[in-house]
This record gives structure tokens, C-alpha cells and sequence, in this order.
């Protein structure tokens, strides 16, 4: 096995919790999402990644939510967006989805991230390894203020790639950051 074979695979096993998260909820809700506009999910994911960013900076969680949370919220509120765009463009669809349908765009839009992740991991040299989570979290967060000013601009760039990149980027960095938090409590689980 390859070191990008591993990593594809920790990547499935981590993207396999956040669907069985994203199932359980659209279980539960519905596609209730559907009815939030792409600057509302970007402003959620925006709120995740600030408080991850404030956990680190301040060391004090008053709530008790652990940040692994945090980041499987963006990756499902990006793989949310990432269907609102392409539902929009289609000229919309009913804000309620059948289960089988939500599922099979969320496997759709993910399958992509996943396969440009390891594209991307091919030509860096699975770099994301040495990076601190902090500065992942931080990548995270100026993506979302690009996003924000692209939806500010009414979806016009000059030279950028455009939202959808910005939260293809911010699943993958999300994802590293569960596979560096996976690999941090069994490193800590050895070490007991």
C-alpha cells in the first residue's frame, strides 16, 4: 500500500462519519437546510471555524463541544452548499429532498472533493502532514472571507476560481484536520 493509498483511505473513513452525521440529521430535519442561501451556509461554516479558531487561541471550552464537531459541521455545511449551488443552477428543485436523493448528491459532490484531494495530495507530497492544525484552521478561515467577498461581488472574479473551489478547499482542509485529530488520540492512546 502507498502513502496516498493510506491516505485515501483515512480520508473514506473520516467522510464516512460526517454522512453518517448528515444522514442522521436529514433523517431527522429533513432537508431543511434547503432553504438557507450559499452566503447563510458560508456564514455557517464561518461560525465553526471562528470558534475552533477562538478554542485554540483562549485553550477554554466553556460549552464542552470538541472541535472534531466542528470541522465534520463544515465539512457537511460545505457538501450543503456545494448541492445549493448545483440545485440553483439547475433552475432550483423543491426545498424538500427523499433521503435517496440528498444522499446521492452529497456521495456525488464528496466523491469530487475526494478525488481532487488526491490529486492535489499527489503533487504536494501529502504537505498537509507537517502543517499544524492551527494553520489549517486558519487557511480555512481566509477561504471563507474570500467566499464571502466573491457573494459580496455577486459571484464576479476577475481571476479567482470561484466559490465552489473555495469549499471543495475547505472540506479538504477540514477532513486533514480529522485525520491529524484521529491520529493525535491514538498516538495519545498508545501512549497510556
Amino acid at each position: 500500500m502507498t502513502k496516498y493509498e493510506d491516505t485515501r483511505g483515512e480520508m473514506e473513513q473520516e467522510v464516512a462519519g460526517c454522512r453518517a452525521l448528515y444522514e442522521k440529521k436529514t433523517m431527522d430535519y429533513g432537508t431543511s437546510w434547503r432553504v438557507l442561501r450559499l452566503p447563510s451556509l458560508t456564514d455557517q461554516i464561518y461560525i465553526k471555524a471562528n470558534r475552533i479558531r477562538s478554542l485554540q487561541e483562549s485553550g477554554e471550552n466553556r460549552v464542552g463541544d470538541d472541535i472534531r464537531g466542528e470541522f465534520v459541521a463544515m465539512v457537511n455545511y460545505a457538501v450543503m452548499a456545494l448541492i445549493q449551488q448545483e440545485l440553483e443552477a439547475q433552475g432550483g428543485a423543491s426545498l424538500e429532498l427523499p433521503l435517496d436523493q440528498a444522499l446521492a448528491l452529497y456521495d456525488k459532490h464528496i466523491t469530487r472533493i475526494l478525488d481532487l484531494m488526491m490529486d492535489k495530495n499527489h503533487d504536494y507530497g501529502e504537505a498537509w502532514r507537517q502543517m499544524r492544525i492551527a494553520s489549517m484552521v486558519d487557511l480555512i478561515l481566509m477561504k471563507l472571507l474570500r467566499i464571502k467577498q466573491i457573494e459580496d461581488n455577486d459571484g464576479r472574479t476577475q481571476v479567482s476560481e470561484g466559490v465552489e473551489g473555495g469549499y471543495m478547499d475547505i472540506v479538504n482542509y477540514s477532513l486533514f484536520c480529522l485525520v491529524r485529530l484521529a491520529e493525535e488520540r491514538a498516538g495519545k492512546k498508545q501512549n497510556n
